[in-house]
């Protein structure tokens, strides 16, 4: 075989294990992703009762400025990371709180790390009469996980998210875990 035809054959053959590599390698990149969000729905089935509807984050994203959007998780945890025009709304609804924002029919989202502890206070939410309320499914770590930015304490873009704990921080695939 002259050698032209040779180095053709080599380059051939060298392409198809570059592409074979590279088509194994997304299929591994999309089954991770696919695992960790089916693990978070298995992990949302079993602690959340769906008594606050979700919203997924492209959703979030498409109307963004019509909601408030609360950031349910500790202190601490907002000054790491919060999503874009997050207010820390804390852990518990409070006269503080319902008196800053009287309009009860002014649409809100909540989220927290995974969206259970924001279940929790769209619940109390509602229980005061606050009629459209709704939990970021997955919360800040899909967030992030979906490629979206997050932002610290001095409201600069960073890949840090506080993770709440180890349990917790198994659901994040992306960005920093902090503890």
């Amino acid at each position: 075989m002259p050698i032209i035809s040779r180095i053709q054959s080599y380059t051939t053959a060298f392409n198809n294990v570059r592409l074979q590599s590279a088509i194994g390698l997304m299929a591994f990149l999309f089954s991770v992703q696919l695992s960790a969000q089916s693990d978070i729905d298995i992990m949302l089935k079993e602690y959340n009762n769906r008594t606050v509807p979700y919203i997924s984050v492209q959703a979030l994203k498409e109307d963004a400025s019509k909601y408030l959007l609360l950031d349910t998780r500790k202190k601490e945890e907002y000054l790491v990371s919060h999503l874009p025009n997050a207010v820390w709304a804390g852990e518990e609804v409070n006269a503080a709180f319902t008196k800053a924002y009287p309009n009860k029919s002014q649409p809100i989202v909540v989220y927290c790390s995974v969206g259970v502890r924001s279940e929790d206070f769209g619940e109390s939410l509602k229980a005061l009469g606050y009629t459209d309320v709704k939990n970021l499914y997955g919360s800040i770590f899909i967030w992030k996980d979906k490629g979206n930015l997050v932002y610290n304490r001095d409201e600069k873009v960073t890949d840090s998210i506080h993770v709440f704990s180890e349990q917790w921080g198994k659901y994040l695939n992306t960005g920093i875990k902090v503890h």
